[in-house]
């Protein structure tokens, strides 16, 4: 018998996760129960961060403790021809962290957009913590170039922007707050460190947390500005039963 079809899934991570916090892995536990598979393949793009050896490194040790099968993609040293049946073959695509405008530049060049959008609608869960956030959106802001921090355009399988990194970066949240008030970028969300949005078929369907006081915002226009509402994520801690 088939599989049945699978709904289109995003988990976007605000910060932290494996590459910061090794010994606290309650964020990624919570990507493999997403994938609702004994086993999940889950798949690596470091290119944010040009693919940066260490980074690599740490997601095998943090995904090799894991009731998972890991692998990654190097757009630099190539394993495959054929990086659609490479991608569509997993269960999972988790994109780390790094410079988001060099990224989508790379993945556009090799087509990666077009082939991510297909996993997206075929059910695979898309994952991401900074640059593998924001990439899923409209819009975002990010520290790609260097100076401040500028509005970047996104792939656009979910709808409005994202900031991440809203409570460990002081300046990030006054200049989203501006952009978004000046109408330049949708509104959106803004994201603490170990903060993640689930979306289920494009839609916000649960905030989690592995940190105690992490949060996450609605970011809105309104009266002339900017309007905030807190969105109080569920601990991850609570739930250690169900991802151990």
């Amino acid at each position: 018998m088939a599989d049945a079809p699978r709904q289109p899934q995003i988990v976007a991570i605000g910060g932290g996760g494996f590459s910061t916090d090794p010994d606290d892995l309650l964020l990624e536990r919570y990507v493999l129960a997403v994938a609702n598979k004994e086993r999940p393949r889950i798949l690596f793009l470091p290119t944010a961060s040009g693919d940066a050896a260490d980074y690599v490194s740490r997601f095998y040790e943090a995904f090799e403790s894991l009731p998972c099968s890991p692998s990654h993609l190097s757009l630099f040293s190539l394993s495959t021809a054929d990086l659609e049946s490479l991608i569509l073959g997993q269960d999972i695509i988790y994109v780390g962290g790094g410079n988001t405008k060099s990224m989508l530049a790379l993945w556009r060049e090799w087509q990666l957009d077009g082939i991510l959008s297909a996993a997206y609608q075929q059910g695979i869960v898309l994952a991401g913590v900074s640059a593998g956030a924001i990439c899923w959106f409209e819009h975002g802001i990010t520290d790609s170039i260097p100076g401040t921090y500028t509005a970047i355009s996104c792939l656009g399988f979910l709808k409005g922007s994202n900031c991440p990194h809203f409570d460990s970066e002081p300046d990030r949240r006054p200049l989203y707050r501006q952009i978004v008030a000046s109408g330049a970028i949708p509104q959106g969300y803004g994201v603490d460190d170990g903060v993640a949005l689930h979306f289920v078929n494009h839609a916000l369907y649960g905030i989690v947390t592995a940190q105690a006081h992490g949060k996450a915002y609605r970011v809105e226009r309104g009266n002339g500005g900017v309007r905030e509402t807190q969105l109080d994520p569920v601990p991850l801690s609570d739930y250690l039963e169900i991802y151990s």
